[in-house]
């Protein structure tokens, strides 16, 4: 028996593929007969006619990728050298206006005189200066 034209006509009712119709054995007499999508329709309530669930997609590679990320990348995967990565050049200019950021704060404050200022804008230019902290210090000395 084809039933071709029956599992068409289904799976346009039931709004699934013609792969996901199911016929039930018991009733494949009826299945026969029917010919409008109206029976079809009474089947499909009736339980003659299912559609198979619809197959998922499965997330063991999805789980298994996720538990790599979780444990860390490692070294190995650092492409290009320190200084290719962040460039000295880019350090030092960020420390640099950093510095002087600091400097300029500290002189509308009142906190350096003229004099002072200048000496340690200098030495923030010549690289003397290792950083805020190192800057914070040697303020702390000209105050004194």
């Amino acid at each position: 028996m084809n039933l071709r034209s029956k599992r068409r006509l289904a799976a346009s009712v039931l709004g699934v593929g013609v792969d996901r119709v199911i016929f039930d054995e018991e009733y494949s007499d009826l299945i026969q007969d029917a010919i409008t999508r109206s029976t079809i329709r009474g089947l499909i309530g009736f339980g003659a006619i299912k559609a198979a669930p619809e197959k998922g997609i499965s997330s063991g590679r999805k789980r298994e990728r996720a538990a790599r990320l979780k444990r860390g990348r490692g070294s190995g995967s650092t492409e290009g050298s320190k200084g290719a990565r962040n460039p000295r050049k880019t350090i030092w200019v960020t420390r640099v206006r950093a510095l002087r950021w600091r400097l300029k704060v500290a002189q509308e404050r009142g906190e350096l005189s003229q004099v002072a200022y200048k000496k340690l804008y200098k030495q923030v230019k010549g690289g003397q200066v290792r950083g805020v902290k190192h800057l914070l210090e040697l303020m702390k000395e000209e105050r004194k």
